[in-house]
């Protein structure tokens, strides 16, 4: 495996993996017809989204590393919940 996928699913870097994941099993499932896997291409943009306005703000706030690690990622999302 490459440097660059070993990176893409590292969980301290790539805050989406289930959802690329999803996404990836949808297209397999469906033969690649993009209009049956919408909802999760919508849920990746999305989760793509929030990570990357987090990520900024840290930047910004001089919080390093900018992407917060799984664990820090996990106390977040549970602190919205």
């Amino acid at each position: 495996m490459s440097r660059h996928a070993q990176q893409l699913r590292d969980h301290d870097r790539n805050p989406c993996i289930a959802e690329t994941d999803a996404s990836r099993k949808c297209m397999d499932d469906n033969d690649y017809k993009k209009d049956m896997c919408t909802d999760y291409f919508l849920k990746y943009k999305n989760c793509r989204k929030f990570w990357h306005d987090i990520m900024m703000q840290r930047k910004r706030n001089g919080v390093k590393p900018e992407m917060p690690s799984a664990e820090e990622r996990r106390k977040i999302l549970e602190s919205m919940e």
